[in-house]
């Protein structure tokens, strides 16, 4: 079974790896490909997020022609003033089906949404932060501040399991 993934993240690659081997027990091989979100580089709301997801699974699945093209798309939206980090997942059937799903959401600190407020990318806002490089590949900002108890690539593993649970009951 092909699994495309839309996206070179080691964060988002990995936590699809590890959830499709956990529960799909066909031969799997796995692709890994950077494609377009077609939403800005900071995704401001869950809507946003949403698409970006949404745009990066229908993308990779136009490009592999895959069983399973997730997308993932990592954003932040603001309530009652308090930005939180929003995330968001979408897998596509190879008929074109879409389910969608979203994750974990943490507030940030005030000094790391005032600089994204000013149109930063949280990325590179959260290395500047950690004084760490490419903090988005590994904890990202959900694993800095939950003190590493869930880092990038478990939120997304959450989502995954929602994708892929949401596909099982829709076959049954």
């Amino acid at each position: 079974m092909l699994v495309a993934i839309g996206t070179e993240n080691k964060a988002k690659t990995g936590a699809v790896e590890a959830v499709v081997k956990q529960f799909i027990d066909d031969e799997l091989e796995f692709q890994h490909i950077a494609v377009a979100s077609g939403v800005s580089a900071q995704p401001m709301s869950d809507s946003e997020t949403r698409e970006g997801a949404i745009n990066r699974a229908k993308n990779t699945r136009n490009v592999s022609n895959a069983e399973f093209s997730f997308g993932l798309e990592g954003g932040v939206k603001v309530i009652d003033g308090i930005m939180y980090v929003c995330n968001w997942g979408a897998l596509v059937l190879k008929d074109g089906h879409v389910i969608t799903a979203a994750g974990a959401q943490i507030p940030l600190p005030e000094t790391v949404a005032q600089k994204v407020k000013s149109g930063r990318e949280l990325g590179p806002v959260m290395d500047e932060f950690t004084q760490q490089h490419d903090i988005r590949q590994h904890s990202g900002a959900i694993g800095i501040f939950t003190h590493d108890l869930i880092d990038r690539k478990e939120m997304f593993e959450h989502v995954i399991k929602l994708l892929i649970g949401q596909y099982f009951f829709q076959k049954a």
